[in-house]
């Protein structure tokens, strides 16, 4: 398997995982018409809680008009474009499966965008009297991705052409 192949593969479960699961909290657990607030304690460290976000990660830059929703919807796509281009050209398995994850996990999010106007997010962690963001699969994902763009720039920086050769 090639690394673009990789790449793909890694939005491609992303993407699936990310749907699935809100398809099964949504309308399998019926979160889609629990009350606001409502919280299934599953472990001492993790609750599932129903909360729709209106903006992007951590809820920054919420969209309350259509127009809104319209403009997060076009820079998702847009930088879905622009990723999915890197991966093209990836030259390393973890470059490419990083953006794969992003990939993944920015359509999952669009398809909720498009579909609810915003984003389900479910998964609490919590404890030690840390609260973090509510989140869900596609979430995850980006955030694991990001990791591995981080990972592959800081141990593997690529010279640009002709940098460091003697003349």
């Amino acid at each position: 398997m090639n690394k673009r192949d990789a790449g793909l593969l890694a939005a491609g479960a992303t993407f699936v995982l990310d749907q699935a699961s809100k398809m099964i909290l949504l309308y399998g657990v019926g979160f889609m018409n629990a009350p606001r607030g409502y919280t299934i304690e599953v472990l001492p460290f993790f609750n599932l809680v129903m909360v729709w976000n209106p903006g992007i990660s951590l809820g920054l830059f919420p969209a309350s008009s259509v127009e809104g929703t319209m403009f997060l919807a076009t820079f998702q796509m847009v930088a879905v474009g622009l990723l999915s281009w890197w991966l093209w050209f990836a030259k390393k398995p973890i470059l490419a499966i990083g953006l794969g994850m992003v990939i993944g996990g920015a359509l999952g999010n669009l398809i909720d965008r498009l579909v609810y106007s915003r984003v389900a997010d479910f998964f609490h962690l919590h404890g030690f009297g840390y609260n973090f963001y509510v989140f869900n699969v596609a979430d995850a994902a980006i955030t694991f991705g990001v990791i591995g763009l981080l990972y592959d720039a800081l141990t593997n920086p690529e010279t640009p052409s002709g940098a460091g050769q003697k003349e």
